[in-house]
């Protein structure tokens, strides 16, 4: 099958991904973790590339999947296919974590675990700060050039108020309807094309 540009004559933009970048699947992605999936890069290199899944939220409540953790009422989220016993995290919280990297103006990822569960303990952490996942997305050196090239996923850039604001049932058509032109008619595709 032709891929999804082809058909529909779409010309790529030029953005090159990097750390700060998101990724928008292409509509007929099948993946159970890519479909409909916008995903932000938190590094890309010549050895590679990490990200995680911003529009999946996961319906039990935080505390029933991650234990040995304070009570916390937030959403979680996945976050990739890899590694998906481990947790991960991005926040709004600048140099209150000790070893957090700035991924794009305002949102960081990783830092000290122990500092967070502190700050929980003693009420100084909001869900509004911070955002948990279950797994990370990761491609090897080259790999997601070689997405890229099959068209499997569009790079574009977010405000970091966009991207954690917007709910996130809503991004995948919300990333795609501001890149408009051809990419706003993505959103009207049903999500099995053979349902058309």
């Amino acid at each position: 099958m032709k891929d999804i540009h082809n058909l529909l004559n779409i010309k790529t933009n030029n953005i090159r991904p990097s750390k700060g970048k998101i990724l928008i699947s292409e509509p007929f992605m099948g993946d159970f973790y890519f479909k409909r999936s916008v995903i932000l890069l938190a590094e890309h290199n010549e050895e590679g590339s990490f990200g995680l899944i911003i529009n999946k939220p996961i319906t039990a409540r935080f505390n029933e999947i991650v234990k040995d953790f304070p009570e916390f009422n937030t959403q979680l989220y996945i976050g990739g296919p890899v590694q998906n016993n481990s947790l991960f995290f991005i926040h709004m919280l600048k140099d209150k974590i000790d070893d957090s990297q700035e991924i794009i103006n305002g949102i960081y990822w990783g830092g000290d675990l122990e500092q967070i569960k502190e700050m929980i303990l003693l009420g100084q952490l909001s869900p509004a700060d911070i955002r948990f996942y279950i797994g990370y997305s990761g491609w090897t050196s080259n790999q997601l050039d070689s997405e890229l090239k099959r068209n499997s996923w569009v790079v574009s850039r977010m405000e970091a108020g966009k991207l954690l604001n917007t709910n996130p049932e809503k991004l995948w058509g919300k990333t795609l309807n501001d890149l408009g032109g051809e990419y706003s008619y993505w959103t009207n595709f049903p999500a099995d094309p053979t349902m058309n």
